[in-house]
């Protein structure tokens, strides 16, 4: 990236973030900080149970403890309808997302929301709850995706038949969806294959691992508006959730978005949101609730995990000429599962004639999945990319250089419809075969492995303010809620496209009653879409400067350009004016016009794909199975790096939290279907001295779509690790291992097995 000429002043510079300060200083509001006159404080009762009938609830011992001014039940919750409702680019059934915010006839998993309180104190709130008695019906309850889908296990749900197969079937089961992805002829793309591999896979599901909580404050006035401020990827879902789930008005709800400590895409649903609107309601005070570490993990949603056949074909000179994927997705309690991204995503890195890829979304006893970056494609490229590498190794090939000679390009038709525009999986190789790092030579117990990765990315509705101040500085409002440096890329933007300094924009994030609808901050869509919307708004801006400028000069406004900041005459025939700033131009306001601003409200389409490669390097100890990382590389094609320390932190981040997915994390069960390491010194989650420094290169390959050239970055990183350790790991024993995490004790058993 650094070897390209620089065309702008701001973009790709690396400024400093508006927020920075606040949040180093502590001075940054986050969900659980608010505290507003006569607050009382929420809390839950949950279930103990993986699956049960709920008989009865008695609150009335609660409902007399002093202190306690407010009990709820399902019973206070409207019944929803099953039809799915529209959400974004999401389509979201409410009847299923009611249950899951507190049940109504039975629990499906243990840690279910089924009663909650509100009391003046914490302390007198958790004595509240646990006086509420629940009389329960233990029934069969299945944990494993496999299990699930047999004919003699338990089923979550009466009503489910499972879609996407005909006829449709007239049992109910716990496999909620079928999808199916094809391109060319299959049977015939391995008949002519010289080598073929196929193999089982399987994975955990894993936790976002955000280190704040769900937090919300939720102020129900008794003129039936409602004031919420939580820690969300989305406001605008929040509110189109709580008005639907609730029945309310979206008029009278107005959500602020707090500052977040972290989301990953687990953060795009409502837990405890509702729950507060119903206490403050019935209470008549505002209600603060936040989730405990332990009730992260037993109540919010992890994301899948999942078993999964991969068979590859190739011929003997290295061309891979046929793919089949069976996908076996976990979606928790309620249909769900990310099996239509894992399925589009599995063998898009390639250009193969001949591909089918099938997945299956079943329920089971867990906690309701929700996304995790690029949500579904690391699962199953982990797969893909271990059949890969076994390919290579067959065939005699260095691993990157079978990638580079399949390496999907433009004008590939990807096997889930599109046929790619400019993309840069080809650099991405290229620029991997040529680091330092995959030359030099490794050591005993030591071993080196690659793997790439894409991600679709999405666009959206998202909406944009350019109001130009009295002084000639710029206020920017949006409402796409930071949790990857968007401030700073926002005004990065309207600073290049408006010609000002940017430290004289000031960017602001603001609540839903005070800018148009934004779909969620995920999906790699941000910088992008409300990027796109911010540009256009600046522009709007500009074409009112430009008149201002016309209107002072008494020229027609075609006959004024913008350039550098300053309206000019567009030639010498228009007449001899010194150039106007936006300075000059806003201090004329009042005489030209009144206020000068710019707005834009857009459903971006057109988000470019990504792809990325990385390089891990692990040592092994072969007597404890602990596995050390001793290098890692992640080459991604970004399109244009708005701020590259933020699109390097993206690709760090992504890579640690893939690394941790492949060797330690993972959710386990008692034979009761009792989640047994809620908290993280059980879960384990990288840390700093688990990680060496994660080398990062950035391959602009602009995205033709956008005025900056923006594709999204923040997906791709978390998908190549669990393959790239997954190789490294089998480079370093000469066991290759099937199954996630590869924790000390799963090495040690499987080197025992393999002698």
């Amino acid at each position: 990236m650094n070897e390209q000429p620089k065309k702008f002043k701001w973009v790709g510079t690396r400024t400093i973030r508006p927020d920075g300060v606040d949040k180093v200083t502590g001075r940054a509001m986050y969900g659980a900080d608010l505290t507003l006159p006569g607050m009382l404080q929420g809390k839950v009762v949950r279930s103990p149970h993986a699956h049960a009938k709920i008989k009865s609830i008695d609150t009335s011992k609660a409902e007399a403890l002093d202190g306690v001014k407010a009990v709820i039940t399902a019973d206070d919750m409207p019944q929803a309808d099953p039809t799915p409702v529209a959400a974004g680019e999401a389509m979201i059934n409410l009847r299923d997302l009611s249950d899951n915010v507190i049940a109504r006839h039975k629990v499906l998993y243990e840690g279910q929301t089924v009663a909650a309180v509100a009391a003046t104190t914490s302390d007198i709130a958790d004595r509240a709850v646990a006086l509420i008695e629940v009389e329960y019906e233990v029934l069969p309850h299945v944990i494993d995706v496999l299990a699930a889908m047999k004919d003699d296990a338990p089923v979550l749900h009466d009503d489910m038949f499972t879609g996407g197969v005909k006829p449709k079937p007239e049992v109910a089961s716990n496999v909620a969806n079928r999808v199916e992805f094809t391109l060319g002829d299959i049977e015939a793309g391995f008949a002519a294959a010289d080598v073929v591999i196929e193999q089982d896979f399987t994975t955990e599901p894993v936790h976002q691992g955000y280190i704040e909580p769900h937090a919300v404050v939720a102020d129900a006035n008794p003129d039936g508006k409602v004031d919420i401020w939580c820690s969300s990827q989305g406001h605008f879902m929040v509110r189109t959730f709580v008005a639907g789930l609730l029945k309310i008005d979206m008029s009278k709800i107005k959500v602020t978005a707090a500052e977040i400590g972290g989301g990953f895409g687990g953060k795009t649903t409502v837990y405890l949101e509702p729950l507060a609107v119903l206490l403050s309601s019935k209470s008549g005070r505002p209600v603060r609730m936040v989730m405990s570490r332990e009730e992260v993990f037993r109540a919010s949603g992890p994301t899948s995990g999942a078993a999964m056949t991969i068979k590859m074909g190739a011929t003997k000179d290295g061309k891979i000429v046929a793919c089949d994927a069976t996908l076996y997705m976990q979606a928790g309690a309620w249909p769900g599962s990310p099996v239509g991204p894992a399925a589009m995503t599995a063998f898009a890195p390639y250009d193969v004639d001949n591909v089918k890829v099938v997945g299956f979304d079943v329920v089971s006893n867990r906690q309701k999945v929700v996304a995790y970056r690029a949500p579904g494609a690391p699962i199953s490229e982990y797969g893909v990319e271990c059949v890969v590498d076994e390919l290579a190794s067959e065939l005699g090939i260095d691993p990157l250089e079978l990638r580079a000679k399949n390496a999907a390009k433009e004008g590939t038709q990807a096997a889930y419809g599109v046929k790619f525009g400019a993309i840069g999986m080809v650099e991405t190789v290229a620029a991997a075969q040529a680091t330092e790092h995959y030359k030099t030579p490794l050591g005993p117990n030591q071993g080196r492995g690659v793997a790439s990765g894409f991600w679709f990315n999405i666009g959206g509705e998202s909406c944009a303010g350019i109001r130009i101040n009295e002084d000639g500085s710029v206020s920017l409002t949006e409402g796409s809620p930071d949790i990857g440096g968007s401030r700073a890329s926002m005004a990065m933007m309207a600073a290049e496209t408006l010609g000002v300094d940017y430290y004289k924009v000031k960017p602001s994030v603001v609540d839903t009653d005070a800018t148009g609808y934004h779909f969620v901050t995920g999906g790699s869509r941000v910088t992008f879409a409300t990027g796109m919307a911010v540009v256009k708004a600046t522009n709007a801006a500009i074409d009112e400067l430009r008149a201002r400028a016309a209107k002072i000069w008494d020229v027609d406004v075609e006959g004024v350009v913008w350039e550098d900041g300053h309206a000019k005459p567009a030639s010498s025939n228009v007449g001899d004016f010194d150039p106007m700033s936006v300075a000059d131009l806003a201090a004329m306001a009042n005489k030209t016009g009144g206020p000068i601003s710019g707005h834009a409200d857009i459903n971006a389409k057109g988000a470019g794909p990504a792809f990325g490669t990385h390089i891990c390097d692990v040592e092994v100890d072969p007597d404890t199975g602990h596995v050390t990382v001793l290098r890692y590389t992640a080459v991604q094609d970004v399109g244009r790096a708005i701020h590259p320390s933020y699109v390097e932190g993206q690709l760090q981040g992504g890579a640690a939290q893939g690394i941790g997915w492949a060797l330690n994390e993972e959710y386990i069960y008692d034979e009761n279907g009792k989640l047994e390491n809620a908290g993280f010194l059980d879960y384990r989650v990288p840390v700093a001295s688990d990680l060496p420094m994660i080398d990062t290169i950035l391959i602009e390959i602009p995205n033709p779509t956008h005025p900056f050239g923006v594709r999204g970055v923040g997906e791709v990183p978390i998908i190549p690790p669990l393959a790239a350790v997954a190789n490294a790991v089998a480079a370093a024993t000469g066991v290759r291992f099937h199954a996630l995490p590869m924790s000390p004790p799963a090495i040690v058993a499987k080197m025992a097995e393999k002698g």
